[in-house]
């Protein structure tokens, strides 16, 4: 096991849709436990495999539940339901491993339900309602779709948050992923 870089905004890897998994092969293997590795070790809630430069259709999550539980798993070629309200709550924001440091507001579904498998073929249903795991599941599908959490955020709060990325200068300086071993995500 071994800590990957992580994509930052701007990373071609973020904007394309992801490929199903037909196969679970050892480099597959390799790559879930890498990712694990590093949500770790970035101190996350989710990491999509898009994330880490690869075009699998998978994420890892390692979060709380509505009830305080901490749930870990790995979900492959996931499907997602979502229902409920749209929660905005202005006192919770959402931050992401691929714009590191930065958070800001944004409405979710308050619940969610990913159907998948994991590494053994079996299927998986993991679901929450109102936790930080029903955000993240939304959160990491929305990744694996190619887009990011600032896509959903209200017009004024997206070009809140492009001016804080602007200001970053990660593109201006050529930085593309960042490395959770070297720094927090406050210092990228």
């Amino acid at each position: 096991m071994s800590v990957r870089p992580i994509t930052i905004i701007g990373h071609r890897a973020l904007e394309q849709r992801t490929k199903k998994v037909r196969e679970v092969t050892e480099d597959l293997r390799t790559l879930v436990a890498d990712m694990f590795e590093t949500n770790d070790a970035a101190k996350g809630a989710g990491l999509a495999a898009t994330q880490v430069g690869s075009r699998w259709r998978l994420f890892v999550y390692s979060c709380k539940d509505a009830s305080g539980e901490l749930r870990r798993g790995v979900v492959i070629n996931p499907r997602l339901e979502r229902w409920g309200p749209l929660d905005l709550d202005e006192e919770t924001l959402e931050g992401c491993l691929s714009v590191p440091g930065e958070g800001f507001a944004t409405a979710r579904h308050r619940g969610a339900r990913v159907t998948g498998t994991d590494l053994e073929g079996q299927e998986v249903v993991v679901e929450d309602e109102g936790g930080v795991l029903a955000r993240c599941l939304q959160h990491e599908v929305d990744h694996l779709d190619g887009s990011l959490y600032l896509d959903r955020l209200s017009p004024a709060r997206r070009r809140e948050a492009l001016d804080a990325v602007t200001a970053r200068a990660w593109r201006a300086r050529g930085i593309l992923t960042w490395d959770p071993r070297e720094r927090l995500a406050e210092e990228v």
